[in-house]
Protein backbone atom coordinates (compact mmCIF):
# COMPACT_ATOMS: atom_id res chain seq x y z
CA UNK A 1 0.00 0.00 0.00
CA UNK A 2 1.07 3.43 -0.27
CA UNK A 3 2.26 4.63 3.16
CA UNK A 4 -0.30 6.22 5.23
CA UNK A 5 1.20 8.27 8.52
CA UNK A 6 -0.31 7.53 11.79
CA UNK A 7 -1.12 11.04 12.49
CA UNK A 8 -3.39 11.41 9.03
CA UNK A 9 -5.47 8.17 10.22
CA UNK A 10 -5.83 9.56 13.27
CA UNK A 11 -7.11 12.92 11.60
CA UNK A 12 -9.25 11.09 9.12
CA UNK A 13 -11.10 7.92 11.55
CA UNK A 14 -12.55 9.39 15.02
CA UNK A 15 -11.96 6.12 17.32
CA UNK A 16 -9.42 4.53 19.28
CA UNK A 17 -5.99 4.25 17.68
CA UNK A 18 -2.86 3.06 19.23
CA UNK A 19 0.14 1.82 17.62
CA UNK A 20 3.35 0.09 18.38
CA UNK A 21 5.99 2.98 19.59
CA UNK A 22 8.81 2.78 17.07
CA UNK A 23 6.75 2.84 13.86
CA UNK A 24 4.65 6.26 12.62
CA UNK A 25 3.08 4.98 9.55
CA UNK A 26 1.15 2.05 8.39
CA UNK A 27 1.66 0.06 4.86
CA UNK A 28 -1.21 -2.14 4.57
CA UNK A 29 -4.90 -2.50 5.83
CA UNK A 30 -6.96 -5.14 7.04
CA UNK A 31 -10.11 -6.53 8.88
CA UNK A 32 -9.24 -10.03 9.79
CA UNK A 33 -6.31 -10.17 12.31
CA UNK A 34 -5.51 -13.65 10.53
CA UNK A 35 -4.36 -12.10 7.63
CA UNK A 36 -2.28 -9.31 9.34
CA UNK A 37 1.22 -8.68 7.85
CA UNK A 38 3.93 -6.46 9.55
CA UNK A 39 3.25 -2.99 9.11
CA UNK A 40 -0.54 -2.76 8.39
CA UNK A 41 -3.48 -1.38 10.20
CA UNK A 42 -5.88 -3.55 11.44
CA UNK A 43 -9.27 -1.70 11.42
CA UNK A 44 -11.93 -3.47 14.28
CA UNK A 45 -15.48 -4.19 12.02
CA UNK A 46 -18.36 -5.17 14.26
CA UNK A 47 -16.75 -7.20 17.26
CA UNK A 48 -13.18 -6.66 15.87
CA UNK A 49 -12.05 -4.86 18.51
CA UNK A 50 -11.63 -8.40 20.05
CA UNK A 51 -9.11 -9.04 17.97
CA UNK A 52 -6.57 -6.11 18.12
CA UNK A 53 -4.19 -8.06 20.41
CA UNK A 54 -4.04 -10.87 18.08
CA UNK A 55 -3.25 -8.96 15.13
CA UNK A 56 -0.58 -6.36 17.17
CA UNK A 57 0.98 -10.27 18.15
CA UNK A 58 0.48 -10.88 13.96
CA UNK A 59 2.95 -8.19 13.54
CA UNK A 60 0.15 -4.86 13.23
CA UNK A 61 1.99 -1.52 13.14
CA UNK A 62 -1.15 -0.42 14.54
CA UNK A 63 -4.83 -1.19 15.28
CA UNK A 64 -8.37 1.44 14.87
CA UNK A 65 -11.44 0.93 16.75
CA UNK A 66 -13.49 3.43 14.85
CA UNK A 67 -16.56 4.87 15.41
CA UNK A 68 -17.94 4.28 12.38
CA UNK A 69 -16.01 1.16 10.59
CA UNK A 70 -17.72 2.00 6.98
CA UNK A 71 -16.91 5.71 7.34
CA UNK A 72 -13.15 4.89 8.33
CA UNK A 73 -12.64 2.50 5.88
CA UNK A 74 -13.93 4.66 3.10
CA UNK A 75 -11.69 7.76 3.99
CA UNK A 76 -7.87 5.45 4.43
CA UNK A 77 -9.40 4.04 1.01
CA UNK A 78 -10.18 7.71 -0.60
CA UNK A 79 -6.69 9.15 0.61
CA UNK A 80 -4.84 6.26 -1.22
CA UNK A 81 -6.79 6.35 -4.13
CA UNK A 82 -6.17 10.18 -3.89
CA UNK A 83 -2.45 9.76 -4.19
CA UNK A 84 -2.17 6.81 -6.74
CA UNK A 85 -1.73 7.77 -10.43
CA UNK A 86 -3.72 4.27 -11.48
CA UNK A 87 -5.93 4.44 -14.09
CA UNK A 88 -9.40 2.80 -11.72
CA UNK A 89 -11.67 0.60 -13.74
CA UNK A 90 -15.12 0.21 -12.11
CA UNK A 91 -17.46 -2.87 -12.87
CA UNK A 92 -21.16 -3.17 -12.13
CA UNK A 93 -24.37 -5.11 -13.69
CA UNK A 94 -26.90 -7.54 -12.45
CA UNK A 95 -24.61 -10.49 -13.20
CA UNK A 96 -21.49 -11.28 -13.84
CA UNK A 97 -19.26 -8.67 -12.25
CA UNK A 98 -16.50 -10.62 -10.08
CA UNK A 99 -16.23 -12.69 -13.72
CA UNK A 100 -15.73 -9.87 -15.91
CA UNK A 101 -13.48 -8.31 -12.92
CA UNK A 102 -11.52 -11.96 -13.33
CA UNK A 103 -11.36 -11.51 -16.56
CA UNK A 104 -10.03 -8.37 -17.04
CA UNK A 105 -7.47 -8.63 -14.59
CA UNK A 106 -6.26 -12.03 -16.37
CA UNK A 107 -5.56 -9.49 -19.69
CA UNK A 108 -4.09 -6.71 -18.14
CA UNK A 109 -1.75 -8.39 -15.17
CA UNK A 110 0.87 -9.97 -17.31
CA UNK A 111 0.99 -6.59 -19.14
CA UNK A 112 0.78 -3.85 -16.53
CA UNK A 113 0.85 -3.60 -12.58
CA UNK A 114 -2.24 -4.24 -11.91
CA UNK A 115 -4.42 -4.41 -8.62
CA UNK A 116 -7.80 -6.36 -8.76
CA UNK A 117 -10.72 -6.72 -6.17
CA UNK A 118 -10.12 -10.59 -4.18
CA UNK A 119 -13.75 -12.89 -4.44
CA UNK A 120 -16.12 -10.44 -4.09
CA UNK A 121 -14.94 -7.61 -2.55
CA UNK A 122 -17.58 -5.46 -4.31
CA UNK A 123 -19.39 -2.98 -0.88
CA UNK A 124 -18.09 -0.55 1.69
CA UNK A 125 -15.74 -2.97 3.03
CA UNK A 126 -14.30 -4.08 -0.05
CA UNK A 127 -13.80 -1.71 -2.00
CA UNK A 128 -11.71 0.58 0.38
CA UNK A 129 -9.86 -2.54 0.66
CA UNK A 130 -8.78 -3.20 -2.95
CA UNK A 131 -7.98 0.29 -3.09
CA UNK A 132 -5.19 -0.03 0.25
CA UNK A 133 -3.48 -2.67 -2.15
CA UNK A 134 -2.16 0.28 -4.21
CA UNK A 135 1.51 0.46 -4.47
CA UNK A 136 3.47 3.61 -5.87
CA UNK A 137 3.74 2.06 -9.77
CA UNK A 138 0.23 0.18 -9.93
CA UNK A 139 -0.70 1.28 -12.80
CA UNK A 140 -4.46 -0.38 -13.22
CA UNK A 141 -6.55 -0.84 -10.03
CA UNK A 142 -9.76 -3.47 -10.50
CA UNK A 143 -12.61 -2.28 -8.51
CA UNK A 144 -16.35 -3.85 -8.12
CA UNK A 145 -19.54 -2.54 -7.39
CA UNK A 146 -22.39 -4.07 -5.56
CA UNK A 147 -25.51 -2.34 -5.00
CA UNK A 148 -28.30 -3.28 -2.00
CA UNK A 149 -29.77 0.02 -3.11
CA UNK A 150 -30.39 3.52 -5.24
CA UNK A 151 -27.64 5.51 -3.97
CA UNK A 152 -24.89 2.85 -2.70
CA UNK A 153 -22.78 2.53 -6.24
CA UNK A 154 -22.51 6.29 -6.23
CA UNK A 155 -21.06 6.33 -2.62
CA UNK A 156 -18.34 3.72 -3.64
CA UNK A 157 -17.30 5.55 -6.81
CA UNK A 158 -17.41 8.47 -4.47
CA UNK A 159 -13.84 6.70 -2.64
CA UNK A 160 -13.00 4.49 -5.74
CA UNK A 161 -13.00 7.51 -8.10
CA UNK A 162 -13.19 5.02 -11.56
CA UNK A 163 -11.36 6.40 -14.93
CA UNK A 164 -13.36 3.61 -16.36
CA UNK A 165 -16.81 2.42 -15.84
CA UNK A 166 -18.09 -1.25 -16.98
CA UNK A 167 -22.03 -2.28 -16.67
CA UNK A 168 -22.12 -6.14 -17.86
CA UNK A 169 -25.49 -5.92 -17.95
CA UNK A 170 -29.34 -5.07 -16.56
CA UNK A 171 -31.61 -7.74 -15.12
CA UNK A 172 -34.08 -8.79 -12.36
CA UNK A 173 -31.93 -8.66 -9.33
CA UNK A 174 -32.00 -7.02 -6.37
CA UNK A 175 -35.95 -6.04 -7.07
CA UNK A 176 -36.40 -6.60 -3.74
CA UNK A 177 -34.59 -3.28 -2.64
CA UNK A 178 -35.28 -1.49 -5.76
CA UNK A 179 -38.24 -2.37 -6.68
CA UNK A 180 -38.66 -1.84 -10.76
CA UNK A 181 -35.78 -2.82 -13.41
CA UNK A 182 -35.75 0.89 -14.56
CA UNK A 183 -34.74 1.49 -11.18
CA UNK A 184 -31.83 -1.17 -11.63
CA UNK A 185 -30.99 0.93 -14.63
CA UNK A 186 -30.68 3.98 -12.52
CA UNK A 187 -28.42 2.40 -9.52
CA UNK A 188 -26.13 0.90 -12.01
CA UNK A 189 -25.82 4.32 -13.88
CA UNK A 190 -24.92 5.80 -10.68
CA UNK A 191 -21.12 4.37 -11.83
CA UNK A 192 -21.46 5.95 -15.48
CA UNK A 193 -22.51 9.24 -13.69
CA UNK A 194 -19.16 9.60 -11.21
CA UNK A 195 -17.04 9.03 -14.87
CA UNK A 196 -14.56 12.02 -15.20
CA UNK A 197 -15.42 14.40 -18.33
CA UNK A 198 -13.20 12.01 -21.23
CA UNK A 199 -13.48 8.99 -18.64
CA UNK A 200 -14.74 6.07 -20.37
CA UNK A 201 -18.07 4.06 -19.87
CA UNK A 202 -18.38 0.32 -21.57
CA UNK A 203 -21.82 -0.61 -21.74
CA UNK A 204 -24.16 -3.10 -23.48
CA UNK A 205 -25.67 -1.84 -26.57
CA UNK A 206 -29.26 -0.66 -25.40
CA UNK A 207 -27.74 0.74 -21.82
CA UNK A 208 -28.58 4.44 -21.80
CA UNK A 209 -26.12 7.01 -20.99
CA UNK A 210 -27.29 10.60 -21.45
CA UNK A 211 -23.87 12.03 -20.50
CA UNK A 212 -21.72 13.77 -23.05
CA UNK A 213 -17.89 13.90 -22.92
CA UNK A 214 -17.40 10.63 -22.45
CA UNK A 215 -16.14 7.79 -24.46
CA UNK A 216 -18.93 5.18 -25.02
CA UNK A 217 -17.86 1.50 -26.16
CA UNK A 218 -21.20 -0.41 -26.68
CA UNK A 219 -20.87 -4.62 -26.62
CA UNK A 220 -23.21 -6.93 -27.92
CA UNK A 221 -23.09 -10.73 -28.26
CA UNK A 222 -19.82 -11.84 -29.06
CA UNK A 223 -18.89 -13.92 -32.22
CA UNK A 224 -17.39 -16.54 -30.34
CA UNK A 225 -16.52 -20.55 -30.69
CA UNK A 226 -15.55 -23.28 -28.37
CA UNK A 227 -12.95 -25.62 -29.20
CA UNK A 228 -11.27 -28.22 -27.29
CA UNK A 229 -13.08 -26.82 -24.07
CA UNK A 230 -11.72 -23.36 -24.68
CA UNK A 231 -13.64 -20.28 -25.97
CA UNK A 232 -12.44 -18.26 -28.93
CA UNK A 233 -14.14 -14.73 -29.45
CA UNK A 234 -13.43 -12.41 -32.48
CA UNK A 235 -11.79 -9.09 -31.30
CA UNK A 236 -10.37 -5.97 -33.69
CA UNK A 237 -9.56 -8.66 -36.68
CA UNK A 238 -8.37 -11.77 -34.63
CA UNK A 239 -9.46 -13.98 -32.59
CA UNK A 240 -8.32 -14.20 -28.81
CA UNK A 241 -8.34 -17.54 -27.20
CA UNK A 242 -9.85 -17.76 -23.35
CA UNK A 243 -9.36 -21.28 -21.07
CA UNK A 244 -13.36 -21.58 -20.22
CA UNK A 245 -15.95 -23.30 -22.08
CA UNK A 246 -18.98 -21.30 -20.21
CA UNK A 247 -20.84 -19.81 -23.50
CA UNK A 248 -22.19 -16.68 -21.19
CA UNK A 249 -18.31 -16.24 -20.18
CA UNK A 250 -17.95 -14.92 -23.74
CA UNK A 251 -20.18 -11.88 -23.19
CA UNK A 252 -18.48 -11.04 -20.37
CA UNK A 253 -14.98 -11.69 -22.01
CA UNK A 254 -15.87 -9.17 -24.51
CA UNK A 255 -16.92 -6.58 -22.33
CA UNK A 256 -13.09 -7.23 -20.93
CA UNK A 257 -11.61 -7.36 -24.30
CA UNK A 258 -13.37 -3.68 -24.96
CA UNK A 259 -12.25 -2.65 -21.66
CA UNK A 260 -8.48 -3.50 -22.02
CA UNK A 261 -8.63 -1.44 -25.18
CA UNK A 262 -9.97 1.61 -23.89
CA UNK A 263 -6.94 1.40 -21.59
CA UNK A 264 -4.80 0.81 -24.40
CA UNK A 265 -3.80 -2.57 -23.76
CA UNK A 266 -3.03 -5.03 -27.16
CA UNK A 267 -3.90 -8.63 -26.44
CA UNK A 268 -2.60 -11.47 -27.99
CA UNK A 269 -2.01 -15.17 -27.16
CA UNK A 270 -4.48 -17.43 -24.90
CA UNK A 271 -5.93 -15.61 -21.72
CA UNK A 272 -5.52 -17.84 -18.41
CA UNK A 273 -8.18 -16.70 -16.36
CA UNK A 274 -8.44 -17.52 -12.38
CA UNK A 275 -12.17 -17.30 -11.59
CA UNK A 276 -13.50 -16.73 -7.77
CA UNK A 277 -14.38 -20.14 -6.57
CA UNK A 278 -17.93 -21.17 -6.90
CA UNK A 279 -18.79 -20.07 -10.01
CA UNK A 280 -18.61 -22.72 -12.85
CA UNK A 281 -16.28 -24.71 -10.64
CA UNK A 282 -16.05 -28.45 -12.44
CA UNK A 283 -14.93 -31.61 -11.10
CA UNK A 284 -14.79 -34.77 -12.33
CA UNK A 285 -17.70 -37.27 -10.54
CA UNK A 286 -17.44 -41.16 -10.99
CA UNK A 287 -18.21 -42.88 -14.20
CA UNK A 288 -17.43 -40.20 -16.53
CA UNK A 289 -19.52 -37.45 -14.31
CA UNK A 290 -19.23 -33.86 -13.70
CA UNK A 291 -20.09 -31.21 -11.03
CA UNK A 292 -20.95 -27.93 -12.23
CA UNK A 293 -20.56 -25.68 -8.41
CA UNK A 294 -21.84 -22.26 -9.52
CA UNK A 295 -23.42 -22.25 -5.96
CA UNK A 296 -21.65 -18.36 -5.15
CA UNK A 297 -24.91 -16.64 -5.84
CA UNK A 298 -28.12 -16.80 -8.27
CA UNK A 299 -30.75 -14.50 -10.35
CA UNK A 300 -32.78 -15.48 -13.02
CA UNK A 301 -30.16 -14.51 -15.73
CA UNK A 302 -27.51 -16.03 -14.20
CA UNK A 303 -29.74 -19.18 -14.00
CA UNK A 304 -30.72 -19.29 -17.27
CA UNK A 305 -27.08 -19.01 -17.93
CA UNK A 306 -26.51 -21.95 -15.99
CA UNK A 307 -28.64 -24.32 -17.42
CA UNK A 308 -27.41 -23.44 -21.05
CA UNK A 309 -24.05 -24.38 -19.40
CA UNK A 310 -25.57 -27.61 -18.02
CA UNK A 311 -26.79 -28.93 -20.99
CA UNK A 312 -23.57 -28.09 -23.06
CA UNK A 313 -21.64 -29.79 -21.01
CA UNK A 314 -23.57 -32.92 -20.49
CA UNK A 315 -22.68 -33.75 -23.64
CA UNK A 316 -25.72 -36.43 -24.02
CA UNK A 317 -24.89 -37.99 -19.73
CA UNK A 318 -28.09 -37.36 -17.79
CA UNK A 319 -28.69 -33.49 -16.48
CA UNK A 320 -29.33 -32.86 -12.64
CA UNK A 321 -29.97 -29.65 -11.77
CA UNK A 322 -29.68 -29.10 -7.87
CA UNK A 323 -31.23 -25.21 -7.70
CA UNK A 324 -31.94 -22.84 -4.47
CA UNK A 325 -33.96 -20.12 -4.25
CA UNK A 326 -33.09 -17.25 -6.42
CA UNK A 327 -33.37 -14.28 -3.79
CA UNK A 328 -34.72 -10.13 -3.45
CA UNK A 329 -36.53 -10.57 -6.60
CA UNK A 330 -39.28 -9.13 -4.17
CA UNK A 331 -43.46 -10.09 -5.13
CA UNK A 332 -42.29 -11.30 -8.43
CA UNK A 333 -39.97 -13.96 -7.04
CA UNK A 334 -42.49 -16.71 -7.41
CA UNK A 335 -42.89 -16.11 -10.97
CA UNK A 336 -39.53 -15.56 -11.78
CA UNK A 337 -39.36 -19.16 -10.04
CA UNK A 338 -41.92 -20.92 -12.24
CA UNK A 339 -39.89 -19.35 -15.25
CA UNK A 340 -36.92 -20.92 -14.44
CA UNK A 341 -38.91 -24.52 -13.51
CA UNK A 342 -40.69 -24.89 -17.09
CA UNK A 343 -36.63 -23.49 -18.45
CA UNK A 344 -35.43 -26.45 -16.63
CA UNK A 345 -38.06 -28.82 -17.32
CA UNK A 346 -36.11 -30.74 -20.00
CA UNK A 347 -33.58 -31.77 -17.52
CA UNK A 348 -33.75 -34.99 -16.53
CA UNK A 349 -33.61 -34.34 -12.63
CA UNK A 350 -34.46 -30.90 -10.86
CA UNK A 351 -34.01 -31.10 -6.95
CA UNK A 352 -35.17 -27.69 -5.30
CA UNK A 353 -33.64 -26.35 -1.73
CA UNK A 354 -35.34 -23.85 -0.36
CA UNK A 355 -38.83 -22.06 0.52
CA UNK A 356 -38.94 -20.69 -3.18
CA UNK A 357 -37.77 -23.39 -4.62
CA UNK A 358 -40.92 -24.83 -4.65
CA UNK A 359 -42.15 -23.11 -7.19
CA UNK A 360 -39.22 -25.03 -10.01
CA UNK A 361 -42.21 -27.69 -9.85
CA UNK A 362 -38.52 -30.06 -8.66
CA UNK A 363 -39.33 -33.84 -8.49
CA UNK A 364 -37.68 -33.49 -5.55
CA UNK A 365 -37.03 -30.82 -2.47
CA UNK A 366 -34.94 -30.07 0.62
CA UNK A 367 -35.99 -26.86 3.17
CA UNK A 368 -32.40 -26.54 3.58
CA UNK A 369 -28.55 -26.98 2.00
CA UNK A 370 -27.88 -29.56 4.52
CA UNK A 371 -30.82 -31.53 4.52
CA UNK A 372 -30.33 -31.73 0.85
CA UNK A 373 -27.24 -33.13 0.88
CA UNK A 374 -27.79 -37.28 1.57
CA UNK A 375 -31.13 -36.27 -0.51
CA UNK A 376 -29.47 -35.38 -3.82
CA UNK A 377 -26.31 -38.22 -2.36
CA UNK A 378 -28.86 -40.92 -3.20
CA UNK A 379 -30.60 -39.40 -6.57
CA UNK A 380 -27.25 -39.47 -8.54
CA UNK A 381 -26.12 -42.16 -10.47
CA UNK A 382 -22.64 -42.45 -12.05
CA UNK A 383 -22.03 -40.18 -15.24
CA UNK A 384 -24.42 -37.92 -13.60
CA UNK A 385 -23.60 -33.85 -15.10
CA UNK A 386 -25.00 -32.05 -12.25
CA UNK A 387 -25.51 -28.08 -11.85
CA UNK A 388 -25.41 -27.18 -8.15
CA UNK A 389 -26.81 -23.26 -7.73
CA UNK A 390 -28.63 -20.56 -6.21
CA UNK A 391 -28.26 -17.67 -4.04
CA UNK A 392 -25.70 -16.89 -1.25
CA UNK A 393 -28.28 -16.83 1.35
CA UNK A 394 -29.23 -20.66 0.66
CA UNK A 395 -25.57 -21.52 1.22
CA UNK A 396 -25.41 -24.68 -1.81
CA UNK A 397 -21.69 -24.50 -1.54
CA UNK A 398 -22.13 -27.12 1.30
CA UNK A 399 -24.02 -29.35 -1.41
CA UNK A 400 -21.19 -29.04 -3.96
CA UNK A 401 -18.64 -30.07 -1.56
CA UNK A 402 -20.34 -32.62 0.36
CA UNK A 403 -20.41 -34.21 -3.57
CA UNK A 404 -16.92 -33.05 -4.69
CA UNK A 405 -14.96 -34.58 -1.04
CA UNK A 406 -17.51 -38.26 -1.89
CA UNK A 407 -17.00 -37.70 -5.20
CA UNK A 408 -20.57 -39.44 -4.65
Amino acid sequence: MIPLELSEIERLCPGRLEAVPWTTEVTGVQIDSRRIEEGDLFVAVGSGDAFCKHAFARGAAATLVPEDAFAALGAIGAVVRSRSSARVVGITGSTGKTSTKDILAAICAPRVRTVAAEASYNNELGVPLTLCRLEPDTEICIVELAMRGLGQIAELCAVARPDLGIVTNIGPAHLELVGTLDHVVEAKSELIAALPAGGTAVVPEDFPVARIHLEIVRFGEPEARIEDGRTLIAFQGAEIEFDFSARHQARNALAALCAARALGLTVEGPVEVAFARWRGEEVELPGGGLLINDSYNANPLSMRAALEQLIARAAGRRTVAVLGDMAELGSEGPRFHKEIGRAAAGLDLVIGIGELARSYGAAMWAPTAEEAVPLVRAALEPGDCVLVKGSRAVGLEAVAEALAASRV
